[in-house]
Parts: structure tokens; C-alpha cells; sequence
């Protein structure tokens, strides 16, 4: 398959924008979903609607059984040991959240020592601050060099006796870089140190495997990954799952509830109270199964290298742009790129681009404090999906120095 063969999937792909074709860059944020996903979405809303692990009728037993097949999907997917260590969420975010508080409740006293790098998204910062000052730990910061990489020579220096757990993004949603995540665990591991691996960005783009991997939490979003929105996964070893006291109390999450104490239900239950997102999360099975494709295809890999090496040349050779994330290898940066332009500011960039056609997103992106490590108030971010072409990526350059021309 080429991307021009996969867009007719995608209704969205064909819209346009002030009477110029959609170019739509911004997958970082949110996909676009093909019409597999919304048509399970509508299907399920229409003949399964029906709270599920409950009822006995059939509609009740359909919903059930369309979440456990997508539930065992999944687990396939990740290559993950059991069932039980797959969690639906609403998202990465929802994910961290779920461990900050809970592992952090079982495994972390005062003046213990969490580690997280300075490329993370505010959802793999907030919640462990959060944590820190809930129980007197110590955030502990892991720098990137100036090409936007993490080194596992600093994690080795940074772990103590005290560190508890290190997280870190498995692919920067601003750098694009891909983190070398097999060797940050294989250190933290020699010190017994957990690892969680934001996998937001890093799902959509490579294949991943936790056994072997050998993380002990993984966190993706559907909504990254061409599924409905409000869906997600944890993926977390059993053995800290069960260690681990809910997130939440409910429904569904019980075993047994008595005035005089609540015992709790077996893996994964305990971390899904309440309605789950039944109509939403099979919407995973053809999103992943599109995933799948799209890593499995040699000709649409070789489009998403070939658009890679276009733009990356194409920015850095103007030197009026700034690119942050270059790495020494160039097997290790994804189509994701964001830059800043000498007095021109990202938002009037972004406008001027959107009249054009191109959606593309401006700002902190979530990662105030890896602006601050570069000096900027905020950047402009281009991120392609498997959907999107060559000849878009030649448009969006062109575009791009129109829009500076214009400013500068």
C-alpha cells in the first residue's frame, strides 16, 4: 500500500479548509479514524448499547464480549504475558495517573525519589509531582542533550537507593526522538528500579513488545492511534498490578462491599470502576488492526522514511528555522517535527498555515518545562500518520516559507 491508497479509509482526509485541500498535520495531538472505527462505534451504540460484566441478556453478553475479545486484542499486540495485565483508561494520561497514585500509595514513603526526564509530556510530570508531595518524595530530573536524547549513562548516575521508579516517554511528542528505552529499564532493573514508559507517541510508530521490552508499565491512547476517543490502555507486570490498592472505588472494581470492609475484585477489575467505555473501546480492534498494516508495510514504511528525510533536510537547510530533536541516528526520529522561526512567532505561523490548508499545532505542547530548556515560549509542530503523503509534505515546506515571507 502507498498513503494515497489508505486516505479513502479515512472520511476526514477529503474535507477541505477555506477551499483548500486538508493537509492534516497534527496526529501528534489526535489521528484521524477511518471508517472501520466509527462504523464499530455506531454499530455497538445502536445493537450492543448495554452495561457490560452485569446483565444477563443478550444485549448485555455482546457488549461483554466485544471489550474482553478487545481486551485480548490488545494483549496480543503488546505480547503482554496475561489478560490481566491489559486496564482500559481513557487515555495515557488516565494511565500515569492510575500508577502515580497507585503504586506510589503501595511502594513510595518520604524521601524516596521518583526520576522522570525533561522531555516528558505535563502528564508524566504533573501526576508524580502530584505523588512527591503526597508522601514527601523527591522528583528527580533526567536531562536530554541539546540533539533532544536521553543518555543511559545519566540514568545510571541519577538512581540511588531511593529511587522508586523512573518514567519516561518512549517517543518525545515535541522531538520526535526515540528514547532508548531498552537500556534506561535493563540499568534501572540492575538497581531494582520499575520503569513506565509513556508510550503515546512510541505505540503509533513502532511495534512494541513489553515481555521484551521488559518494561513494567506501558500507557497508550486510542485517539493516537485512529481509535474512538476516551479509550486507553495500561499495560502493568502483574505482580506490581496486584501489589497495587485501586485507583478508584465503584462499581464493578468489588468483590465483595460490607459497612465493615470492601475486599476487591481479581485483575484487571480492580482498576476499572465504574461504566467503561463500552461502546468505545472495541473501536480499538480495527484501529489496531490498521496499526498493524501500516508497521507491517514495507512500501507505506519507506513513504513515512522518505517524508522524514524530506522535511528534516528541508528545515534544517533554511536558516532562518530552528529544529529541535536531531538525533545522531536518523532510524531513531519519527515524521514529528518542531521548530521555531526567527522573529516570527508560532502562533501567526500556525494562522497563516491553517488558511492555507494545513493544520498543524503551536505552543507549549504540553511540555512547558522542555520549552524552557530551549528558551522558547513555544514552537510550531508538524506530525504525519502513515495517511499522509510525499506530496503533502512537499506542499506543507512550501507553504511553510510563504507563511515566513510574509512575517519576516
Amino acid at each position: 500500500m502507498t498513503a494515497a491508497d489508505i486516505r479513502s479509509f479515512f472520511p476526514a482526509l477529503s474535507d477541505s479548509v477555506y477551499g483548500k485541500p486538508l493537509v492534516y498535520l497534527d496526529n501528534a495531538a489526535t489521528s484521524q479514524r477511518p471508517q472501520s472505527v466509527m462504523d464499530t462505534v455506531s454499530r455497538l451504540s445502536l445493537h450492543a448499547n448495554a452495561n457490560i460484566h452485569r446483565a444477563v441478556h443478550a444485549l448485555a453478553a455482546k457488549a461483554t464480549e466485544e471489550v474482553e475479545s478487545t481486551r485480548e486484542m490488545v494483549r496480543q499486540c503488546l505480547s503482554a504475558a496475561s489478560r490481566e495485565e491489559i486496564v482500559f483508561t481513557s487515555g495515557t494520561t488516565a494511565g500515569i495517573n492510575l500508577v502515580a497514585y497507585a503504586f506510589g500509595e503501595a511502594f513510595v514513603s518520604e524521601g524516596d525519589e521518583i526520576i522522570v526526564s525533561e522531555a516528558e509530556h505535563h502528564s508524566n510530570i504533573v501526576p508524580w509531582q502530584l505523588l512527591c508531595s503526597r508522601k514527601k518524595a523527591i522528583l528527580k530530573v533526567l536531562e536530554i542533550d541539546e540533539n533532544g536524547e536521553l543518555s543511559p549513562a545519566q540514568v545510571e548516575k541519577l538512581i540511588s537507593r531511593r529511587t522508586k521508579l523512573i518514567a519516561i516517554t518512549h517517543i518525545s511528542n515535541v522531538l520526535g526522538v526515540e528514547n532508548p528505552a531498552r537500556e534506561i529499564i535493563r540499568i534501572a532493573h540492575t538497581h531494582g528500579v520499575p520503569v513506565l514508559v509513556d508510550g503515546a507517541q512510541g505505540f503509533v510508530h513502532r511495534k512494541v513488545d513489553v515481555q521484551d521490552l521488559d518494561c513494567d508499565f506501558y500507557v497508550f491512547s486510542g485517539h493516537k492511534v485512529y481509535a474512538a476517543t476516551g479509550t486507553g490502555v495500561l499495560y502493568g507486570k502483574k505482580r506490581y498490578l496486584e501489589a497495587m490498592p485501586p485507583f478508584m472505588g465503584g462499581g464493578e472494581m468489588i468483590e465483595t462491599v460490607r459497612f465493615s470492609g470492601t475486599s476487591f475484585a481479581p485483575l484487571p477489575g480492580k482498576f476499572e470502576a465504574g461504566t467503561q467505555h463500552f461502546n468505545g473501546i472495541p473501536s480499538l480492534k480495527p484501529a489496531l488492526e490498521f496499526r498493524q498494516k501500516c508497521l507491517d508495510d514495507k512500501e507505506l514504511l519507506a513513504e513515512q522514511e522518505a517524508i522524514c528525510a524530506f522535511v528534516t533536510e528541508a528545515l534544517l537547510s533554511d536558516s532562518r528555522i530552528r529544529l529541535y530533536g536531531v538525533p545522531r541516528r536518523t532510524s531513531d526520529k519519527i515524521p514529528l517535527f518542531s521548530f521555531t522561526v526567527e522573529g516570527a512567532h508560532h502562533e501567526d505561523l500556525a494562522l497563516i498555515m491553517d488558511k492555507m490548508g494545513i493544520a498543524l499545532r503551536s505552543g507549549q505542547m504540553c511540555a512547558e518545562p522542555l520549552m524552557d530548556h530551549y528558551g522558547v515560549t513555544g514552537m510550531l509542530r508538524a506530525s504525519f500518520a502513515p495517511y499522509n503523503t510525499l506530496e503533502e509534505a512537499k506542499y506543507f515546506i512550501a507553504c511553510l516559507h510563504k507563511a515566513i515571507d510574509m512575517l519576516v
